[in-house]
């Protein structure tokens, strides 16, 4: 299988999944949207879009997000989860609902986290594939390996690239 072709600003670096796919994708907001990595929605997006179908995207925050970043991730078509618990807990019960209602079959988690990385194992035992979308610095190896494919954006793509 060939590698499509890198963009400046990510890569996907572990096979891709064949053929049209009904996609959730859901974005652990603080750590992947903080404003020292300037990553975009569009280099989360983007390669999902050459994967398949987005029908689901979200965006899980805390209650420290503005209303300003709050209207950028609505009109970047994702929609905002704001939780004044653990995100990663409101993440984790999003993701099994999506698996378990049948509306998609591949799960997508954007994050650099280890934390999220027992959500792809879940959702791949009930027969959903598996994406981690993630950069460095940080990028969880147990993330990665967690997942049936990675997509992983280039360091430095936000910073003028």
């Amino acid at each position: 299988m060939s590698r499509p072709p890198k963009s400046e600003k990510w890569e996907i670096v572990k096979q891709t999944p064949p053929g049209d796919k009904k996609i959730a994708v859901l974005v652990d907001g603080p750590n992947m949207l903080r404003k020292e990595f300037n990553v975009k929605l569009e280099y989360i997006r983007e390669p999902i879009e050459r994967l398949g179908n987005v029908a689901i995207a979200k965006v899980f925050l805390n209650t420290f997000a503005t209303d300003r970043l709050l209207e950028a991730i609505a009109n970047s078509g994702f929609t905002p989860i704001v939780t004044a618990t653990d995100i990663y807990t409101t993440m984790a019960v999003e993701a099994i609902d999506v698996v378990a209602s049948h509306k998609v079959n591949v799960l997508a988690i954007a994050s650099r986290h280890a934390r999220c990385a027992p959500i792809l194992r879940k959702a791949k035992e009930k027969g959903v594939e598996s994406i981690s979308i993630g950069f460095e610095p940080g990028f969880s190896t147990a993330l990665q390996n967690a997942s049936d494919y990675v997509i992983k954006i280039v360091t430095g793509a936000g910073q003028g690239r």
